[in-house]
Order: C-alpha cells, then sequence, then structure tokens
C-alpha cells in the first residue's frame, strides 16, 4: 500500500535555540497547574483497576485510536498496557483485537500533563512507556508544546522505565535526546524501519518513503 503523506515542514533550523532554556527552568521548577476534573476522576477508577491487576505497567501515551496498545499489550502479556490521549473521538474509533476477557490493556481519554504527574504521585513505576508519532509542533514558536520542552517533561522522566519515542521527525528526537542528557539520562538514537507498523502514522509514513526515528533511553 502506497503511502501520500506530506512530510513535516518547520521554520525551525536544526534544534530550538531556545531549547536548553526551556528545559533547565522546567528542571528546576514546580509544575503546579490544577488538574482536570475529568482526568482526575479517571485516574481514580484507573487506580482501582492497576491494584486489581497487580502486572507491571506500560504507558502507550498519545494512542490515538489505540491500535498501537493493542499490539504492545501482545508484546508485553505480563503487562498491564495503559494507551492513553486526549481525543475521546480518536478513542472511539478502537477495536479490540480480542476478547475483553482476555484483554490486558485499557483506554483512557485523559490530559497527560495531569496523568503524569498522578501517576508519579501515586508512586507509580513504569516498566516501559511509549510515546509514538507525538504531534511535533514544528512551528518554532511551539517549543513548550512539544513534550520535551513542556512543565511536564521531569514527570514523565520520573515515572521510570524502558522510555521509546518514534517520530518522522528527526529534530523532534533530537531535541528529546538533548533534554534527556540535561536531565543526566543516556539515550540511543536511530534511524528506524519495520515489517509490522503497530500505528497507523507509523504504515503511513513508512509508505510514503518517509524515514522514521527511534529514541531509546532507560530511565531508572
Amino acid at each position: 500500500m502506497e503511502g501520500n503523506s506530506r512530510s513535516v515542514s518547520s521554520n525551525q533550523q536544526g534544534i530550538h535555540e531556545n531549547l536548553n532554556k526551556v528545559v533547565q527552568r522546567h528542571l528546576e521548577e514546580e509544575f503546579q497547574k490544577p488538574y482536570r476534573q475529568h482526568t482526575l476522576e479517571a485516574f481514580m477508577q484507573l487506580e482501582k483497576q492497576v491494584e486489581v491487576a497487580a502486572r507491571p505497567l506500560v504507558f502507550d501515551s498519545c494512542c490515538g485510536t489505540g491500535v498501537s496498545t493493542a499490539a504492545l499489550a501482545e508484546l508485553h502479556p505480563e503487562a498491564l498496557v495503559i494507551g492513553m490521549d486526549k481525543s475521546a473521538h480518536r478513542l472511539t474509533k478502537h477495536q479490540a483485537h480480542f476478547d475483553r476477557a482476555g484483554q490486558n490493556y485499557l483506554l483512557l481519554q485523559v490530559d497527560l500533563n495531569d496523568l503524569w504527574r498522578l501517576a508519579f504521585e501515586a508512586g507509580w513505576q513504569l516498566s516501559h512507556h511509549y510515546i509514538l508519532y507525538p504531534n511535533p509542533w514544528p512551528k518554532s514558536r511551539h517549543l513548550q508544546r512539544r513534550w520535551h520542552g513542556s512543565a511536564v517533561f521531569p514527570y514523565l522522566l520520573k515515572l521510570g522505565g524502558q522510555l521509546e519515542l518514534r517520530s518522522n521527525w528527526q529534530t523532534y528526537l533530537e531535541e528529546f535526546q538533548v533534554a534527556l542528557d540535561l536531565a543526566g539520562h543516556t539515550s540511543q538514537l536511530n534511524s528506524f524501519k519495520t515489517d509490522t507498523p503497530i500505528t497507523a502514522f507509523e504504515r503511513k509514513y513508512q509508505n510514503s518513503g518517509q524515514q522514521l526515528w527511534q529514541l531509546r533511553s532507560h530511565l531508572a
């Protein structure tokens, strides 16, 4: 199947000039934004499910329709895989790959700016954390909308585990790697190709001939 996805277009050349300053500020200052009520309520329900499951935790953040969540649940059968996205519309398009009774994943409509903080404050530590093809926010003025430029970035790191990001915009992952380094974490960045795409974006981008990139870091 051929793809027709456009490559990321940005008015930014290379790593953002303010990246270090922005990341360092967020690492040093506490994020005190009030929680959104719908995410707080969703987390309270999630806490009960996590307690009952008593399994290692895998986050699939920005999961879209949850196709990747189902695939990751098969990759991590020992874990409870939690797919999260801010869009209820995207999540309603999900179709489970197998019967609910045998399913080791669930999907939530939440604000990750809140959910990551709540998970950390509850003392959760992840075994794996996937952020696959997040919105790149490629305009230079939108640096702080990228996860590594946001105030919640330190909480993402505090959740620990094996972190993996994929993107079709190399600059996004190069910036994320710099942010990880500033926070004291090593990482590996490489080009990426797969015969079994696990997200619709991954399939589209690869079929369009775009180069994909992968960033991995073990967060102690």
